[in-house]
């Protein structure tokens, strides 16, 4: 099998590159994705000076765990919505004390999917902070097609490159 994020490798050398010359790092909060987003840029040399860690949240435990997402919000609006996306983004960058913080919640399939979240629905939440501004968290929902493996691949790739529109709207 073809190592699924080799399509996000240049996006990924394009995120370190704006991340250096910011002088920024990043942590990752990835459920559905399972870490694809965190391997495809540690899998970059000298990533260790911009990229501090990646959370595998698989479970509601783990979000609510390691990211401080409330209970209540989980129980509330699902797992795989754009409140939790925030949360996630924002409990990353606070428990890494980084720069950003980008998190992805979603249903990858075969199953799991219902009407209101269909299979391949999935939630992103973005949330920076320069040196003591404050944090600015965008969230969106995309809809992917494809099979399980399709569904991540593409949701590495949309975090990735809407990560570097916003770090390049960022003065």
């Amino acid at each position: 099998m073809k190592y699924p994020a080799d399509v996000s490798i240049d996006l990924a050398e394009q995120v370190a590159s704006r991340l250096i010359k910011q002088g920024w790092t990043i942590a990752l909060a990835e459920s559905c994705t399972g870490g694809l987003v965190s391997a495809t840029l540690t899998g970059l040399p000298g990533s260790s000076t911009w990229f501090e860690r990646g959370y595998v949240t698989y479970s509601n435990q783990a979000k609510t765990e390691c990211l401080g997402v409330p209970v209540e919000l989980i129980e509330s609006f699902g797992a795989v919505s754009e409140s939790v996306a925030r949360a996630m983004a924002e409990g990353v960058r606070e428990q890494a004390a980084v720069n950003a913080g980008i998190s992805i919640t979603g249903v990858a399939g075969p199953t799991g999917g219902s009407p209101e979240k269909p299979v391949g629905t999935v939630c992103f939440g973005w949330a920076v902070s320069g040196d003591g501004s404050a944090v600015n968290t965008t969230t969106k929902t995309m809809h992917f097609g494809g099979d399980r493996q399709a569904v991540r691949v593409q949701a590495c790739h949309y975090a990735l490159s809407e990560f570097l529109a916003l770090l390049e709207s960022v003065k």
